[in-house]
């Protein structure tokens, strides 16, 4: 049933596309246009863009870097914004409709089918329209070797990219690492653990010190178990993940090292040295715990060291989260760091309407967001307006209102960031959290797990689809009642038996397939 609805889509999204003119769009044609110099596209041009909004700083449409945005890019510039949460939801809808699709939309992150969409001619690939894209071939080609993988993980089967790759972000978005009190470890004369027997140790010391506390104030359940599962094995993960060591595909519960996991999380759980409820511990919950001293020591995003400070230091000046090494199982094969995490998701598509001028100017756009006036724009602004300088160097200039430059100016918001400035995300942040950054990056495992990046044919997506469902509803049942204790560690065995028997092989074998595709 899945596949027949798959291929009853597609059919009905060419016959649409074909309808609206959309199925001759190329990046042949040469289009003459009259654009104004320091402008992107000509004054009586339109370009729609469909965005998404995140729920922590929801789209304002008066916000200065939307203002910079569309004074730089010239003509008209409409912007329609769709809560994060729905968009998943309302992204069909949208492309349902081909006569009515905005020029770009902005992801937060790649959305179900993207590539379907892609090969259906839904959505046009950069690399045939590179005679628009001038800045964006030059900054790619200049890029350190080291930084060229954020515009490779772009790229779909055909080799070709339909989604922008970004830039300088990788410095704020989704960095982990490891955090803990180091104000309450220094009153005692503690030391941050580097190994798991440590923390094993360290943890039973605080629960002694403070009975009420869980130490190890983990969440998230599965997971932060494979955030942390470099702490067994480099780029291990609960589920399907790539080995780079080795080469190879795994799927991380069928593996000795889930056993070592599982093991060392239900001592835990039983000693109660983490929550009971990690698996499901809502974020309030969770940072009530943190910030009442009942919580020490947890893998967590870098921007927790300023949200936490603020909070505890309100009551107690010395209240300090700061950063600590992962520490490491001593198996022979644990490191101490953390699985990368820091790819940024969010970019642009460019729809194919059918119109060459329109699609022209969308690409125009999106090469302007290369430049580096738009980096500058989008990442600091204009001086005297959102940062000033002081001692030469550039300040963001704050109200007395506690917002943050995302909802005080919109930087570094859904829709803005293409390349950005990464020292104006230090300036967005305290000295303190900034120095946690870079000890964190450099305890970073360096390889980008595929799974996060990867594209899937239709016939592979209906097919993952079926057995990954079942198979990740049993291993994160069974997974559960091991840690907490509903089922014996004696059933280990059985559990691995059940699992080699739900075609994990060729589960593998389909990201093995999908992987040599791009890679």
């Amino acid at each position: 049933m899945k596949k027949l609805i798959a291929l009853t889509l597609a059919t009905v999204m060419l016959l649409a596309l074909c309808a609206c003119g959309g199925g001759n769009a190329g990046g042949s044609s040469d289009v003459s246009y009259d654009i104004p110099e320091g402008k992107q596209i000509p004054d009586d041009a339109v370009v729609d863009i469909t965005i998404a909004s995140h729920a922590s700083w929801p789209y304002e449409e008066d916000w200065k870097v939307w203002e910079y945005i569309k004074e730089a890019i010239g003509g008209t510039v409409n912007v329609s914004a769709i809560p994060a949460t729905d968009f998943a939801t309302k992204f069909p809808l949208i492309m349902a409709v081909p006569e009515d699709l905005p020029d770009l939309i902005n992801f937060q992150g790649k959305p179900s089918g993207f590539a379907n969409y892609c090969r259906q001619g839904a959505f046009l690939a950069f690399d045939d329209y590179l005679e628009y894209l001038p800045d964006y071939v030059e900054f790619w080609e200049n890029v350190p070797e080291d930084e060229k993988w954020m515009q490779n993980v772009r790229r779909t089967d055909n080799g070709k990219i339909y989604y922008s790759p970004t830039h300088g972000l990788e410095r704020s978005t989704n960095i982990r690492g490891w955090l803990y009190r180091k104000d309450i470890f220094d009153k005692h004369g503690l030391k941050a653990p580097e190994t798991m027997e440590e923390l094993y140790n360290v943890s039973k010391k605080l629960k002694e010190l403070y009975p009420d506390s869980y130490p190890f104030c983990v969440r998230s359940g599965l997971s932060n178990l494979s955030v942390i599962g470099s702490s067994w094995k480099p780029n291990f993960h609960t589920g399907v993940y790539y080995d780079f060591e080795n080469e190879k595909w795994c799927y991380g519960a069928s593996e000795g090292v889930m056993y070592e996991m599982v093991e060392f999380f239900n001592r835990m759980v039983s000693e109660k040295l983490v929550p009971a409820d990690f698996f499901n511990i809502n974020t309030a919950s969770w940072q009530e715990l943190v910030s009442t001293d009942r919580g020490f020591i947890f893998p967590e995003y870098q921007v927790r060291i300023d949200f936490f400070n603020n909070i505890g230091r309100v009551s107690n000046p010395d209240y300090t989260i700061a950063a600590c090494l992962p520490p490491r199982a001593e198996n022979g094969t644990g490191i101490n760091m953390l699985n990368k995490y820091n790819f940024v998701p969010a970019g642009y598509a460019i729809c194919n309407t059918g119109d060459e001028g329109a699609i022209a100017n969308a690409f125009r756009v999106i090469n302007w967001f290369y430049t580096d006036e738009a980096t500058e724009l989008v990442s600091w602004g204009k001086e005297g307006e959102t940062y000033e300088i002081v001692d030469g160097e550039k300040k963001f200039i704050m109200d007395d209102s506690n917002e943050n430059v995302q909802t005080l100016y919109g930087f570094n918001t859904l829709g803005t960031h293409i390349r950005h400035a990464p020292d104006s995300i230090d300036a967005s942040i305290s000295e303190e959290q900034a120095a946690v950054t870079d000890f964190l990056l450099e305890n970073t495992y360096p390889h980008l797990d595929p799974t996060m990046y990867m594209e899937f044919t239709s016939e592979q997506s209906a097919e993952l689809s079926d057995l990954n469902t079942s198979i990740a509803t049993f291993v994160n049942e069974n997974i559960q009642k091991f840690i907490i204790g509903q089922k014996p560690l004696s059933e280990w065995d059985t559990f691995q038996k059940e699992l080699s028997e739900l075609n994990l092989e060729r589960v593998l074998e389909i990201y093995e397939e999908a992987y040599n595709a791009i890679k």
